[in-house]
């Protein structure tokens, strides 16, 4: 039976590494961002590479899109057997400063949208056998006073409200979908990745590491969370 992976949130560095390695494991592989043009370079650099791969512009801060996506990937490529959330929020740095409605789009982007995808690809987890839920999240989800710290000096609080609401949501649906075979499993990135935009030339971390976590996650399915 085919098997597809929704790669959400493209770009270099992680997302682009967990779309190569899912593929290379007989994954057809659907890439999800706004960016066109990124998306057109990921597919022909996948297809260079023997994989199938498609591409599925969206603005994954609306919810609404995030659910329709599901159906457009599902007619194209077939059942949906992983989804590997990889959008993340910027905007939301002061939580005094920010207006709501901005507060508003940080969560949607991180959790709410997430979790509609979730909840529209359901159907297909259910069925297919070996289906997961992935999503990256940073180091600023941990509950911690020096992690606080960071995330107030940093001007990311709207970002590490996001990513400890993402936390806590991805354990309960792990505990939530056990029984149904579905596995739920996230990478907690705690540096700087290389070949991203945060990359000044002094990132450690590997993205092809990473997505070697998220495939060892996968395959054993047992722990929910993982650091690197």
């Amino acid at each position: 039976m085919s098997k597809t992976i929704i790669v959400a949130g493209f770009g270099p560095g992680i997302s682009s590494a967990v779309a190569e390695k899912f593929g290379k494991s007989g994954f057809s592989v659907a890439l999800v961002g706004r960016s066109e043009d990124k998306l057109a370079t990921g597919v022909k650099a996948l297809e260079a590479k023997g994989i199938k791969a498609a591409a599925f512009p969206t603005d994954l801060s609306d919810p609404a899109a995030a659910r329709a996506l599901i159906g457009k990937v599902r007619s194209a490529l077939g059942p949906i057997t992983v989804l590997h959330w990889n959008a993340y929020p910027t905007a939301g740095g002061d939580l005094l400063a920010t207006d709501t409605s901005s507060f508003r789009g940080v969560l949607d982007i991180g959790v709410v949208s997430l979790l509609g995808a979730i909840q529209e690809a359901l159907p297909d987890l259910r069925q297919q056998k070996d289906s997961a839920i992935l999503a990256t999240n940073g180091g600023l989800a941990f509950f911690d006073p020096s992690v606080d710290t960071m995330g107030v000096q940093w001007n990311c609080m709207g970002l590490s409200v996001a990513n400890s609401a993402k936390h806590k949501m991805l354990a309960l649906l792990a505990e939530k979908l056990k029984p149904e075979g579905i596995y739920v499993g996230e990478v907690v990135v705690t540096g700087t990745v290389k070949g991203t935009a945060f990359d000044s030339g002094n990132a450690t971390l590997d993205p092809a590491a990473i997505a070697d976590k998220f495939w060892g996650l996968y395959t054993a399915r047992k722990d929910v969370s993982t650091t690197i």
